[in-house]
């Protein structure tokens, strides 16, 4: 496979599982506001941290309401990541690979796009914004839905669940890290706290699945155990690492990506969720976060760059 073709297969994994991950943020985000009293809701502003973009919000920006909050994270021009943005990314990088993507799967990431673009105020009205977020989150579920079902599990397959999966490891540090600082500032009050640490949950579609196996009681120090070590749900970062390892296993070339994810993986291992509190959690997921910058450099070092 060209390195051309596996990194275009790469990011448009990326861009893809960012937008579903935005619609869902903004989803429990709007969930949560209506769920707490006015003085103790969190506000906006934590979803710009979330993605890391406070810097450019307030180039355009002179404030975090709601209204530009949500126009920047859906449809801003300006923003990369917004929804809409990241959608046109991942529909121009499918174009351009045609020739090895499933036409179902070239269909869905099309028409999502199509409808995004052409019904952007829908994400900003009260009425239609629930419905026009859960129409991305599903519309991108059928997306990947049909690469598991109609792609060759070979190369292009690795790079593309690849990159899913380092988004998806990413979005979930990056959601405990401001989540669980704004939550340090808010309130002492437990029912508060449990109903903030059950939307940390919900922002990574993980509330059921924690219930099941953590039971029904919602502890911050559950919550972390679960979301960075749990072997098992699909958002966890441990989850994410270990795909990722069982898929590079399949591809040429691998030694040096196995080694480095090993590596991930036995320093993760070593962190106790007990000992993640405050200042230490905020430090470790600044490490974590880093070293998850480190796999994707290594990988397109290794397969890109050439």
């Amino acid at each position: 496979m060209l390195s051309r073709v596996a990194e275009t297969l790469y990011w448009t994994a990326r861009y893809v599982e960012r937008a579903e991950n935005l619609a869902r943020l903004i989803n429990v985000n709007n969930l949560l506001m209506m769920d707490l009293p006015r003085g103790v809701s969190p506000g906006w502003a934590p979803l710009i941290d979330i993605i890391g973009h406070r810097e450019s919000f307030t180039q355009y920006y002179s404030d975090y309401s709601e209204k530009n909050v949500l126009k920047y994270l859906t449809v801003d021009s300006r923003n990369p990541s917004s929804i809409v943005n990241a959608l046109k990314l991942a529909r121009d990088n499918t174009r351009t690979v045609r020739e090895v993507v499933p036409r179902p799967v070239w269909e869905t990431i099309n028409n999502l796009y199509q409808t995004a673009k052409e019904k952007p105020n829908d994400f900003l009205s009260k009425r239609d914004r629930f419905a026009s977020l859960t129409h991305v989150i599903e519309g991108i579920q059928l997306f990947f839905g049909a690469l598991e079902s109609t792609l060759n599990h070979d190369a292009g397959y690795v790079f593309i669940r690849s990159g899913s999966l380092l988004e998806r490891a990413d979005m979930t540090s990056r959601i405990i890290d401001v989540r669980s600082a704004v939550l340090g500032s808010l309130t002492n009050d437990s029912p508060y706290e449990n109903l903030q640490w059950m939307s940390v949950l919900r922002s990574l579609s993980a509330y059921q699945m924690y219930r099941q196996q953590m039971g029904v009681k919602v502890t911050p120090q559950d919550v972390l155990e679960f979301m960075l070590h749990n072997p098992y749900f699909p958002r966890s970062v441990l989850f994410c690492l270990n795909q990722m390892r069982s898929l590079l296993i399949t591809i040429p070339n691998s030694p040096t990506m196995l080694e480095r994810i090993d590596h991930s993986i036995t320093e993760l291992n070593k962190v106790q969720s007990s000992d993640l509190q405050g200042a230490a959690l905020h430090k470790y997921i600044d490490e974590l976060q880093i070293d998850l910058a480190d796999i994707h450099n290594q990988f397109a070092e290794q397969y890109f760059l050439v």
